[in-house]
């Protein structure tokens, strides 16, 4: 179930998820397979930590990893992927669910190669959601900054 802030500010956004069976878009790949759309459609959004103990939120094609020299250049630091655990006591969001909106605090990075797409989709954050937009309205949903991290 979508928890209920994250509804509100798909509400206010004009946004309507696309919702599930649990544990059934855990993956960028097993989202694309559920959605019916190509992998690289699909907004992963991914927690790092900087090595001063800071978080930055990336959010990138399912198609695509995250170029560990690009963020360390853009950030300004060395980065490394968040565990399971710190990602839900920091974001309220498990692996899988992890989505951009309603993320306070944490600057929001977002791949310019989703911009390829019409629609993307970026969870909702459970791990059996996906909510269609465009690039463009996932920049303004979420305050993101463009950038190139692949």
């Amino acid at each position: 179930m979508i928890p209920d802030h994250i509804q509100q500010i798909l509400r206010s956004e004009g946004l309507q998820a696309l919702e599930f069976e649990p544990g059934s878009t855990p993956t960028a790949e097993a989202a694309a397979a559920r959605i019916g759309v190509a992998v690289a459609q699909i907004a992963k959004s991914l927690l790092f930590r900087t090595k001063s103990g800071e978080y930055v939120m990336v959010v990138v094609r399912g198609d695509r990893r995250v170029s560990s020299p690009k963020l360390k250049a853009l950030v300004g630091s060395k980065c490394s992927m968040t565990s399971t655990e710190e990602t839900e006591r920091i974001i309220g969001f498990r692996p899988g669910g992890v989505c951009p909106f309603g993320v306070t605090g944490i600057p929001i990075y977002l791949d310019g190669g989703l911009a390829e797409y019409d629609v993307v989709y970026p969870a909702a954050g459970t791990d059996a959601s996906g909510v269609p937009m465009s690039y463009e309205h996932l920049c303004s949903a979420t305050g993101g900054i463009p950038a190139d991290v692949v």
